[in-house]
């Protein structure tokens, strides 16, 4: 089937800059998303990321052509480009103090936009084309609908600054008399403050039909509770 592309998919001056103009183009659009909202890769990142594994697949087609098939496996280079990226994309994720993990979806950005730029490099222009406009709405028109699903969840994971005149059982008592459960209890002595003070790490579902917000605001009426938000 031809299409407007067939004249540029082989290695010449011309598509090699067509490449890196679409690749610098993707991953700096996908970059933004992750900009806007501060988070450790972004903008320059991404666009990095994406030149980069598209200079590599140019090279892996170049060398190929010229050398022959007797000589290298043409997605061999590709190969080691998903592989590295996983380094990278670890290297986003982290753990916050209050056992929070934030860079989840960055990473996910990193490896994809990789994979992006290795479509672009060998000159596979209609899936980067479609794939782009399609993680693009994944990455920002799906944010709303991702919020709603978790607002929806039956389970929430809760930071509580505990004072109490006694010991944590009352809050126990406190939840269960309003009809909400805790688990996956962890805590520890405030290091910083004032020793009677928990620094306390839970999960709470509700026997009723209740908003987080809602839960939150329950829990937050409790004897003892200095501070409470959802994590």
């Amino acid at each position: 089937m031809l299409s407007i592309f067939d004249g540029i998919r082989d290695v010449s001056i011309l598509s090699i800059c067509i490449r890196l103009l679409l690749a610098a183009v993707t991953g700096g659009l996908l970059g933004m998303e992750r900009e806007k909202k501060n988070r450790p890769a972004g903008f320059r990142t991404y666009m990095l990321v994406s030149v980069g594994a598209c200079i590599v697949m140019i090279t892996n087609q170049f060398v190929f052509q010229y050398f022959g098939s007797t000589v290298t496996d043409p997605t061999r280079m590709g190969a080691q480009v998903i592989n590295g990226i996983g380094f990278l994309g670890a290297g986003t994720i982290v753990m916050t103090g209050k056992n929070k993990i934030k860079g989840i979806t960055t990473a996910a950005g990193l490896w994809t936009v990789a994979c992006s730029g290795l479509a672009i490099g060998i000159g596979f222009y209609e899936v980067v084309i479609l794939g782009t406009i399609c993680l693009f709405l994944i990455m920002t028109g799906m944010q709303r609908l991702d919020k709603r699903i978790r607002l929806r969840a039956k389970y929430i994971d809760l930071y509580i600054e505990y004072k109490g005149t006694g010991d944590f059982s009352q809050f126990i008592e406190y939840a269960r008399d309003h009809q909400i459960s805790v688990a996956d209890l962890q805590m520890q002595r405030n290091k910083l403050g004032d020793d009677k003070t928990l620094t306390i790490l839970l999960t709470a579902t509700s026997a009723f039909k209740l908003s987080h917000q809602e839960v939150i605001s329950r829990l937050g009426e409790a004897p003892g509770v200095e501070f409470i938000e959802e994590i």
